[in-house]
């Protein structure tokens, strides 16, 4: 925690977490504003309702603890530095996460500048389940929240190291249930409001659906893994590897009910290769390979066992790390991960600490695996 007279911008989304943090830092002595960010605008009514609810709540928020609320937009940057890259993955066939670069862009990077430049802030504050701490070389770390179920750091991962030492998270070490409590008993007029889920420029709405907006049907075949065509599917971008739903595929006579997943992409004939059950071998991974990684940390040595995730609500997973000559890393996972999608981030920890991580650029599969050529369509 800061100096008592230090002077700190909460983001205040409109969310509990949000709220709160503001209401400690007010009760920890600390000068403190509220900052809402506009970050997305389109024609789409139900995400301008959802804003101007946002927007709502925030300034009752800061009412409530007596506190100015500015206002910035940040949407032309949002656009430019966050969807655009989105969508350009998207159709390249990969899977990026927005909110990763949402906070390495937009939060940590024009919000708290924007903070420290127009309004004079120390330091800049927000809802984020994480813990700072002290890194080897003396400089900042980045630690796991204490609520397992809660831990944001995944998302904090590519954020600009020189942002941690200007960043405070006043709820790193408190369990998301007791933030809701203290919500309450502080009578915040947010205390009931439910948590945000969804991807930070959709939220509630259907992925597939919002994104062909913005990127072309492209249809292809659905093919098995032994390349009999089952379906067809609406363009590779709307697609994930060991994703289940809304594939459109139902009984396959001769086969077993078990469900269907996608297991990988084949650009070249855009076919969209699927096979059936949780667990089937074509969806395991031993090994990652990362683009250029970014670090918060000195580079761990080379064979060095870590702990790491490729998706936000996964168990940390054990490995052995071994470094490219690009600054990439692979990653070899003690036991196989289950679809690992080049696009998304890696993200590697000591312990508690975060190091750092990088975007996924290719995956080792478990057990061989041939894409097979097409066979006759057989009826679905």
């Amino acid at each position: 925690m800061t100096e008592p007279a230090a002077r700190i911008v909460v983001g205040l989304s409109g969310g509990v977490d949000s709220a709160v943090a503001a209401l400690r830092l007010v009760r920890a002595g600390h000068e403190v504003a509220g900052l809402f960010m506009k970050n997305w605008e389109d024609d789409d009514t139900l995400s301008r309702c959802a804003a101007e609810e946002d927007a709502a709540s925030a300034a009752a928020v800061a009412e409530h603890l007596g506190i100015p609320l500015h206002r910035a937009n940040f949407a032309a940057a949002y656009r430019h530095e966050v969807f655009d890259h989105a969508l350009a993955e998207l159709r390249a066939g990969r899977t990026p996460n927005p909110d990763i670069l949402c906070n390495r862009h937009i939060k940590f990077d024009r919000f708290l500048h924007h903070a420290r430049l127009q309004l004079g802030a120390d330091a800049v504050a927000t809802g984020h389940y994480a813990r700072l701490g002290t890194a080897s070389d003396g400089g900042p770390a980045l630690l796991r929240g204490t609520d397992p179920d809660k831990d944001q750091s995944y998302f904090l991962a590519s954020v600009p190291r020189s942002a941690l030492s200007q960043v405070h998270f006043p709820l790193g070490e408190t369990p998301k249930a007791a933030v809701r409590e203290e919500a309450r008993r502080a009578g915040l007029p947010n205390a009931e409001r439910p948590d945000s889920t969804g991807i930070c420029f959709i939220g509630e709405r259907d992925f597939a659906g919002f994104m062909q907006r913005y990127i072309e049907r492209s249809p292809g075949p659905i093919l098995r893994d032994d390349g009999v065509e089952i379906g067809r599917h609406d363009g590779l971008a709307f697609y994930t590897l060991g994703q289940r739903r809304g594939l459109g595929i139902g009984g396959d006579s001769g086969r077993s009910s078990a469900p269907w997943y996608v297991a990988a992409k084949d650009p070249a004939r855009n076919a969209l290769i699927v096979v059936q059950g949780h667990d089937h071998p074509w969806l395991q991974s031993a090994a990652v390979t990362t683009e250029p990684c970014h670090w918060l940390a000195p580079p761990p040595p080379e064979g060095a066992h870590l702990t790491a995730q490729v998706r936000y609500r996964q168990p940390p997973q054990p490995g052995r790390l071994s470094h490219g000559t690009d600054g990439g890393v692979t990653f070899h996972f003690t036991d196989p991960q289950r679809a690992p999608a080049p696009g998304q981030q890696l993200v590697l920890y000591d312990g508690p600490r975060c190091l750092g991580g990088g975007v996924i650029a290719d995956t080792q599969p478990a057990v061989p695996r041939e894409i097979p050529e097409k066979q006759p369509t057989e009826a679905v």
